[in-house]
């Protein structure tokens, strides 16, 4: 922290001593070549693919609470959750039914997803939203993009452009559950020789509404840019620290009853039977990336962008283990006083040390007619996992800081795609998009069981993408296309397999995405309707599993579909009323699904027995609710207040794939309110004043689940352990943002 303030000290005075210099560039001109680097990936006007934007006005209006699953809430299709109850710990995104792991997410055309998980966790970079420019959501397959590939969802990010003059400003933010957050930034414009420099560091913490869901999160964006009429070269740095405590073990149902915000991470019982927690039950992990974006115009049609990008990061869970065997890590027995122990209480770290290293480059060649992409990335991941016992109740000769574990995960990832958009006559736009994706992906070395972890592979798919548009009447755009997309499984499906020697029966996914839409986009009202037939082969459905470190466990299956229709509108009758709409209506199935039971002798020993299986000619994919949408009304009222409130709609949803209602997430209905007033300073500041109330109605919902079922031969009732995941219930923010 004395680094990151130092730093900022000095950036400051950098920045006091160049601020009066006059910028000779406009932002304009920073807007168009910064763009060209995303622009290879992003949906355009006339592109026939399902998408919705968040502008930066949209995303600076955003609650400081909020994580980016939370700020993109409100757009179609779009569910969120969060850990924590509210959203300054881990947060997740669903989008048609489809969990993080099946959504790409690119920052300045860079995968930001783990390459093994293929999940993003948001918390890695606290205050996301602080350093974005805007957000463009692509709904199903979407145009070819890095990384794994969109299997429901991709999200294309850009970072801060740089303003044509200096600035600095700061956002002071005060929520309940003793939340804070503060972000400061300060820019020097584009200066006489095209330099440009911007800072942003953000610092929040809070309880959260969980018990011990306590955050401490900071981060940090540096970005130094050359600008010049027809090139520009960017540097920057962004670091994501995070503390957080353990949060994804969710509660029991009689639990949520008694004690809706109890947390049963790190609990011990002393001699005398009492429960006592640990309380560095905690969640730590440091990220640093580095992008050097290299961007020109080489001629009027002609477009070129490179990028260098590395990732850097570390961290590790610290757990307190009750009650087990010294042999589950790998030791002896320990003799202490005379006394042989078989089992001891342990502190724990698991570990994590990656590295991430990427390289992409983009053409677009475009004339009045044809506008055509093409692009190459490559990129290589380098991660390790580790496991060390910090310390044991018994301890005679058990080395410190005694390594039980080490394996290692190692994937390249090749892609090569062409787009291009032609005008074959007035009004009507052909579209056609392939790209060839290359996996290569091993694993060597023992998991914390000790089970061998070996696994090689390779992967090779080929996406190929088809559509049109019309657009002969200015306002209206009528859109359809045809998109196949593939994907290799993740690290946690893979282990699943290995350990299960069924490694060979993992496949990789296909999707055949149909997609067509309307749009219209008049002066008082903007509409759009849109049906999409999503159909899947070998889809990896979650099982409402978790793993011992709360990822979600999926499986294979032959033949599912997620289908439906889309609908959103914005309706602006006056200048001071703007009223707001979406809704999804969906059916998302699986098609002959067999879902498999553990079995045991009896609840007293607990030895294994062949599984049982249920079948099911139809069922619901878990986490898919057909019923999802949304409306909001903003008005500005005099004295320049601005009052906005929403209602977000939630259908029932599934946790397993064998909809049992019982097994199932209620429908919810969540209100909030913002107002906001802004203030000139006299001089050239302004101060915003916002104020934000979530679950309006003070709604006592969960949003996320799990469950695990076993059974036993002897006829006692089946075990079922479950852990729901409740929600934060009315709670207030305060945000004020200064300005000059």
């Amino acid at each position: 922290m004395k680094k990151i303030a130092a730093f900022g000290g000095i950036f400051v005075l950098l920045f006091s001593v160049l601020s009066s210099l006059s910028a000779q560039e406009v932002k304009e001109r920073s807007e168009k070549l910064d763009s060209i680097v995303v622009e290879a990936y992003r949906a355009g006007r006339n592109t026939p693919v399902s998408h919705s934007e968040l502008s930066y006005d949209q995303i600076r209006k955003s609650s400081p609470v909020n994580s980016v699953p939370m700020a993109l809430g409100l757009l179609p299709s779009v569910v969120f959750s969060t850990e924590g109850g509210n959203g300054l710990g881990y947060s997740s995104l669903r989008i048609r039914g489809s969990e993080g792991s099946r959504i790409n997410v690119t920052l300045n055309g860079i995968a930001l997803n783990d390459s093994e998980s293929q999940e993003l966790f948001w918390v890695n970079i606290p205050s996301f939203t602080s350093i974005l420019e805007d957000v463009q959501i692509q709904r199903g397959v979407g145009t070819s993009t890095n990384g794994p590939g969109a299997f429901g969802a991709s999200l294309n990010m850009k970072t801060l452009l740089s303003s044509s003059e200096a600035y600095a400003g700061a956002d002071l933010g005060l929520a309940s559950y003793n939340s804070y957050m503060t972000t400061f930034g300060a820019g020097t414009g584009i200066l006489d020789k095209g330099l440009t420099f911007d800072v942003r560091y953000s610092r929040n913490q809070g309880d959260g509404y969980i018990d011990r869901a306590n955050t401490k999160l900071s981060s940090l964006f540096v970005t130094g840019g050359l600008i010049r009429e027809k090139m520009s070269l960017r540097l920057n740095y962004i670091m994501g620290d995070q503390i957080s405590g353990i949060t994804w073990m969710g509660i029991s149902r009689e639990q949520m009853e008694s004690d809706r915000r109890y947390n049963p991470a790190g609990v011990w019982y002393d001699q005398a039977g009492n429960g006592r927690f640990y309380d560095k039950e905690t969640d730590n992990y440091t990220q640093h990336h580095i992008q050097l974006i290299y961007t020109s115009v080489l001629t009027e049609m002609l477009k070129w962008s490179a990028t260098l990008h590395y990732t850097k990061g570390d961290g590790y869970y610290e757990n307190y283990k009750n009650d087990k065997k010294f042999s589950s890590y790998g030791l002896e027995n320990q003799i202490v006083e005379g006394s042989t122990h078989s089992k001891s209480d342990f502190v724990i770290r698991q570990n994590m040390d990656n590295n991430f290293w990427a390289f992409n480059t983009n053409l677009q060649f475009k004339t009045v007619r044809l506008d055509l992409k093409g692009g190459f990335s490559y990129s290589v991941y380098d991660g390790d996992h580790f496991g060390n016992v910090i310390w044991s109740m018994y301890n005679n000769n058990i080395p410190g800081d005694y390594q039980w574990y080490m394996n290692n995960g190692y994937k390249s990832d090749l892609s090569l795609f062409v787009r291009g958009e032609y005008e074959l006559w007035n009004g009507i736009y052909t579209y056609a998009d392939i790209q060839f994706r290359r996996v290569s992906y091993r694993m060597k070395g023992e998991d914390k069981d000790f089970a061998s972890l070996n696994f090689n592979q390779d992967y090779n798919f080929i996406n190929p993408k088809i559509g049109f548009s019309v657009n002969k009447s200015g306002p209206s755009t009528f859109y359809t296309s045809f998109s196949v997309g593939q994907r290799e499984p993740g690290r946690s499906d893979i282990k699943e397999s290995v350990k299960a020697q069924k490694a060979d029966e993992l496949k990789s996914e296909k999707l055949l995405d149909i997609e067509s839409g309307y749009r219209f986009s008049g002066k008082e009202i903007t509409f759009e309707a849109g049906v999409y037939f999503m159909e899947y082969k070998n889809q990896l459905v979650p099982t409402g599993k978790l793993s011992e470190t709360g990822y979600v466990i999926k499986e294979n299956v032959d033949h599912s579909f997620r289908r439906g229709v889309e609908f959103s509108a914005s309706w602006n009758p006056v200048k001071s009323l703007v009223l707001d709409a979406n809704l999804t209506l969906s059916s998302n199935k699986i098609i002959g699904y067999t879902s498999w039971t553990d079995q045991y002798d009896n609840p007293m020993e607990w030895n294994p027995l062949p599984q049982k299986s249920t079948s099911y000619e139809k069922t619901d994919i878990a986490f898919s609710p057909g019923v999802i949408g949304m409306i909001r009304g903003t008005i500005d009222i005099p004295w320049k207040l601005i009052f906005s409130v929403n209602g977000k709609y939630v259908g029932k949803q599934y946790y397993d794939n064998t909809s049992d209602d019982s097994r199932s997430i209620p429908s919810y209905f969540l209100a909030g309110l913002n107002l906001s007033r802004e203030f000139k300073i006299k001089g050239t500041g302004t101060l915003g004043v916002l104020i934000y109330i979530d679950n309006l109605l003070n709604r006592k919902y969960f949003s996320n689940a799990w469950i695990y079922t076993a059974g036993f031969a002897d006829g006692s009732p089946l075990y079922i352990e479950e852990g729901l995941y409740p929600q934060a219930e009315r709670n207030y923010t305060l945000k004020l943002s200064l300005s000059f």
